[in-house]
């Protein structure tokens, strides 16, 4: 009894690990009360601020969906995404491009919104396809946009990874650039409407990039995450710099949720980089499922594994949250199991690497989100350069994970940070 207690223990504390990238065990109930429900209609939501959401249509569509129902969440999201989508293709074929920009960003994200669910079974072919329609939609959109938005393909490992630059103007003039990637589940189309609108009205080159573990790295070319996270960025940087339009001494970079981990990582090998900022700040990936040291020592045997294993799949049968979570591990890191994809989190820890970044960083974390608790906390306290803490909180009404649903006052505080790192020379300065 006491063993059977301990391994779903196990199980439990495992979902506050899994869900870091997409939600807190504490979410706001938007139309649903399972955790991960409604984080995800609070998250295709948010983005009304930047053109990838209507308020009506996202309420109409989560309002349809049954709750848990992962293939009622597909369809619903669907239907919604071909309607705008067939909208988008109305205007244009009517002149209409700043109407068909609008439905076809929109078609975009609920395309992305819709293929959420479905790694449960990583064969399943709409994972795809699905995905494809929100890249696809968003490529239309882009080419009607009022600034340039180059789709980019940046050489890597016999390879390339996907990219968008996001230019402020089409003169060619030389500017600082902002480096954006996502973390657990997030597409580049996405940090799009996250960062990316709101970093180019500033004076921002943007460049948003998929590496292993993410978009069409793991859907199409099946590269799972990795933990030396600068040996995908470092081609990132030797592609950027070799644009006009970016300036080579002020380069930073930025990583959301589970980015939290990869981007201080990057920083502390790739010296380019002269500013990092952490949305949330994560220090050591594996400790957020609270595992005893016998618990770890249990996860390293084969009977103790076969145990852990089948207390999660069992209980993933009834939590729609948690059978997400684990779904998505397993499918971005390739792991055979959740003791395997558990055990595959290890290296994914700041202890010995916070100490070598050299660059000023801002760690970033929101009140309400109780995933890992005190790891931004952690990382900032870890750091020995120039660095600052920034808390949102739930007066702001920014507390949920990465400030979902707050993305005005989130952009607005962080980009004012990068600003005056900028306008201090402290991304310009020589680095050693």
């Amino acid at each position: 009894m006491k063993k059977t207690l301990k391994i779903i223990m196990i199980s439990v504390s495992l979902f506050a690990l899994c869900s870091l990238a997409a939600g807190n065990a504490f979410s706001m109930e938007l139309v649903f009360k399972d955790t991960q429900y409604a984080f995800q209609t609070l998250r295709a939501l948010s983005y009304a601020v930047s053109g990838g959401a209507d308020v009506g249509e996202v309420l109409k569509t989560a309002y349809a969906i049954r709750e848990g129902d992962d293939e009622s969440w597909y369809r619903e999201w669907v239907k919604t995404a071909e309607q705008r989508e067939k909208a988008g293709e109305d205007f244009l074929a009517r002149g209409r491009k700043i109407s068909a920009r609008q439905e076809l960003f929109k078609a975009s994200n609920y395309y992305r919104t819709a293929e959420f669910f479905l790694h449960t079974n990583p064969e399943d072919s709409r994972i795809v396809s699905v995905w494809k329609k929100s890249r696809d939609t968003f490529l239309k959109a882009a080419r009607l946009a009022d600034h340039p938005m180059v789709p980019v393909e940046i050489p890597f490992e016999g390879t390339t990874l996907p990219g968008y630059l996001c230019l402020v103007d089409r003169s060619g003039a030389m500017r600082p650039l902002l480096i954006v990637h996502s973390g657990f589940d997030g597409t580049a189309e996405e940090l799009y409407f996250g960062v990316a609108c709101f970093a180019v009205k500033r004076g921002y080159n943007v460049l948003l990039f998929e590496g292993p573990g993410q978009g069409r790295v793991i859907r199409v070319q099946k590269l799972p995450f990795r933990p030396d996270w600068e040996t995908v960025v470092t081609p990132v940087v030797d592609y950027a710099v070799t644009r006009k339009e970016v300036d080579s001494k002020r380069i930073a970079l930025m990583g959301i949720s589970f980015g939290g981990y990869l981007a201080p990582r990057a920083a502390a090998f790739e010296k380019r980089i002269r500013l990092c900022i952490a949305n949330g700040g994560v220090y050591d990936f594996h400790m957020a499922a609270r595992l005893t040291a016998e618990e770890e020592k249990d996860l390293d045997t084969e009977e103790g594994a076969a145990e852990i294993d089948k207390a999660i799949y069992d209980r993933m049968k009834s939590d729609p949250s948690l059978r997400w979570s684990i779904a998505n591990g397993l499918f971005t890191f390739r792991a055979k199991s959740p003791s395997d994809w558990l055990k595959m989190t290890r290296p994914y820890t700041m202890e010995d690497v916070a100490g070598k970044i050299t660059c000023p960083i801002l760690v970033v974390d929101s009140e309400g989100d109780k995933d890992m608790p005190g790891q931004a906390r952690k990382l900032y306290d870890t750091l020995k350069q120039p660095k600052d803490f920034m808390l949102f909180t739930k007066e702001e009404g920014a507390e949920e994970h990465c400030q979902m649903g707050a993305v005005l006052i989130s952009n607005a505080r962080i980009l004012d940070w990068l600003d005056d790192m900028i306008m201090k020379g402290a991304a310009g300065k020589a680095r050693r």
